[in-house]
């Protein structure tokens, strides 16, 4: 296989399925060598029954499918089955790549998964939970694969590094009934920032995108909007947003870092996030009533905020 991508060495975590396996494919038709990461859970994070946790001895598992279908079409795939939410999953997913293929040119960070509940309604393991597989697992694989990027470039072999984010819509303007979901996908968006400041002195890009499309997280609970059409462009498609992540991961991406894209269908926008709107400074304190008073006159100036997702 040749393309933009030919060569490079691209890790995609949670690539068993959905917008991960979507990525993969996609990556693999543009001449990439991937580590397929899965660990075979359900929806909710639990160990599901007969599908298993992925094992290298268990070759119906989700990423070793993924693997199936790159190398059936003539690609170069493995599968990793270890838990990127630890470090010691984290560190072998790094590991494999530099062991197999001998580099690591692009992380996808994609894992996750979804415990819905009303704030009233919301356990704190699930908080928890949520938490730990979306920001946690996004925070430890970028950063040993920066830990050894930054080594490379000491070695003088500065190298042409790509990370892409996963965040979403519910991390942008909020999702009613998914507190730790968005709140995980917000910090997922802060932490794209913070490490594209700081690893472009090693030759990373670092990006993320808020992909709208089907899976096993929105199928059922936006079943109308996500459902395929009879004829027709399927806009909910996973494949549609790939192409984008797979510019990204690309060399070709050269000075694109720090942002944020919304992808659906066969739309893409640059989301543009917090940035100073109508301002008042009187050079002095104001009492309470007077500071209720300066933020209506300031509100009233003030674009209204995005749509709350599901309210």
């Amino acid at each position: 296989m040749s393309g933009i991508c030919e060569d490079r060495v691209v890790v995609v975590t949670g690539a068993g399925r959905g917008l991960g396996r979507a990525h993969a494919l996609a990556f693999a038709a543009e001449g990439a060598r991937l580590v397929v990461n899965d660990l075979g859970v359900r929806l909710d994070g639990g160990t599901p029954g007969t599908e298993g946790p992925d094992t290298p001895d268990t070759p119906g598992t989700p990423a070793a499918r993924v693997v199936a279908e790159i190398r059936a079409a003539g690609g170069t795939a493995v599968a990793h089955h270890g838990d990127i939410a630890t470090t010691e999953g984290a560190a072998s997913l790094v590991t494999t790549a530099l062991d197999t293929y001998g580099r690591l040119d692009t992380l996808v960070n994609n894992a996750g998964f979804l415990r819905d509940r009303m704030l009233v309604n919301l356990d704190e393991d699930d908080w928890d939970a949520v938490l730990r597989v979306h920001l946690k697992g996004h925070f430890l694989p970028l950063r040993h694969a920066a830990a050894h990027w930054r080594a490379q470039t000491k070695a003088g072999r500065t190298p042409t590094a790509r990370i892409v984010n996963t965040t979403s819509g519910a991390g942008l303007l909020g999702s009613v009934g998914q507190a730790g979901y968005s709140a995980a996908k917000a910090g997922i968006v802060a932490l794209t920032l913070v490490a594209a400041a700081e690893l472009a002195r090693y030759g990373v890009q670092v990006n993320a995108i808020a992909p709208a499309a089907r899976t096993r997280m929105t199928e059922h609970a936006f079943a109308t909007a996500m459902a395929a059409p009879a004829i027709g462009f399927d806009a909910m498609a996973p494949e549609n947003v790939s192409p984008l992540v797979v510019w990204l991961g690309s060399a070709a991406s050269d000075g694109v870092t720090g942002r944020v894209f919304e992808a659906e269908g066969g739309r893409i926008t640059v989301m543009e996030g917090w940035r100073p709107g109508p301002t008042a400074d009187n050079g002095a304190r104001r009492g309470p009533a007077e500071a209720g008073e300066t933020v209506r006159k300031l509100l009233a100036r003030a674009e209204p905020p995005g749509a709350v997702y599901g309210a």
